[in-house]
């Protein structure tokens, strides 16, 4: 199974979280519209990554054996929940008004979502993707 584009998709969120940190720093009310823009776009991509996920890579999984099946499932049910958390912070945050006027419960949220984000991703880079070798 090809992973590049899972891989590439890994790349853009981390380069969006990344610039969304240097907006924050540098005045998250005062950046407010960039800042909810990202957190769109941030969208976007992870609900991308979510579907090629699904439809993907956790069936190839699934077919791979019994390690592999239960590695797969394993990390779609701990998906779930990042996922839902990260929607629930995208829908709440994804206008510049929302951001601007609790520009410090913004940073709060953000901190605890994209840390749990970026963990997983660290997760998937070197535990769940390597797995994937195996059905070559």
């Amino acid at each position: 199974m090809n992973i590049d584009k899972l891989r590439d998709q890994h790349v853009e969120i981390l380069g969006a979280v990344s610039q969304m940190r240097k907006l924050v720093r540098s005045g998250i009310a005062e950046n407010a519209e960039t800042i909810s823009r990202l957190v769109i776009s941030i969208s976007g991509i992870i609900k991308l990554h979510l579907a090629r996920e699904d439809s993907h890579l956790y069936p190839a999984l699934a077919s791979g054996g019994q390690q592999l099946a239960a590695l797969g499932s394993r990390y779609q049910h701990e998906m779930g929940g990042i996922a839902g958390a990260y929607m629930d912070f995208s829908r709440k945050w994804n206008t510049a008004r929302e951001i601007h006027s609790d520009p410090e419960g913004f940073r709060a949220e953000a901190n605890i979502v994209f840390k749990a984000l970026h963990q997983r991703i660290q997760q998937e880079n070197i535990e769940l993707y390597p797995a994937i070798a195996l059905l070559a």
